[in-house]
């Protein structure tokens, strides 16, 4: 290797590992609403440059489950989401509660939406919706073993149907693009990876 070229190479690595944290300089909120809170921050990058007007949308952190039954079905979900206006099928999903842990609000959020419960539960993956604009997380789970314990408990909004699916129905869904919610995708597309479905 020639010596400007470990050079550059060198230099990469420093500016990889930097914090490149930006500055507040000025923050000020447009909305304060329970499921819609945005505002406005003054910030200076670190190579100097300032964006007077860079948006953020605040919300609560979020919980979704890859929830299995005892005989290996998925348990899914059905119902209409208005900003996209379709109906499609999902995972179990929520919000962290205050008060709670990611676990305790995705056992919570499962027992309200499906009347399941039970079974062993593990960590998956944390991700987010979009880095540039949201300040929360999305904490996954997958759940094995899970059993009916109970009737849906939904809230007046929520209209849920609630399905079994098999390992290869579920495969198929994400392949004919009928999971459009992305937060749920991740964490499917990832366990099948680990766990491949014979095509």
């Amino acid at each position: 290797m020639a010596t400007a070229d470990f050079y550059l190479d060198t230099r990469r690595i420093k500016e990889n590992n930097q914090d490149r944290k930006w500055e507040i300089i000025k923050s000020e909120y447009l909305i304060k609403r329970p499921w819609l809170t945005a505002r406005k921050d003054h910030v200076r990058l670190p190579t100097g440059v300032e964006n007077k007007e860079y948006y953020v949308l605040e919300y609560p952190d979020w919980v979704n489950v890859i929830a299995i039954t005892k005989d290996g079905s998925f348990l899914m979900e059905r119902q209409y989401r208005h900003g996209i206006g379709l109906t499609s099928y999902e995972i179990c999903a929520g919000v962290c509660e205050p008060g709670e842990t990611p676990l305790e609000s995705a056992k919570r959020e499962l027992y309200e939406e499906t009347g399941f419960g039970g079974g062993e539960w593990k960590p998956y993956m944390e991700i987010s919706a979009n880095t540039s604009t949201m300040t929360n997380i999305c904490h996954c789970f997958v759940a094995t073993g899970v059993e009916p314990v109970s009737t849906q408990h939904l809230e007046d909004t929520e209209d849920i149907s609630i399905h079994l699916f098999t390992k290869e129905e579920v495969y198929e869904l994400l392949c004919t693009d009928r999971i459009k919610q992305s937060l749920m995708a991740a964490p499917l597309w990832k366990y099948f990876s680990e766990h491949p479905v014979k095509v």
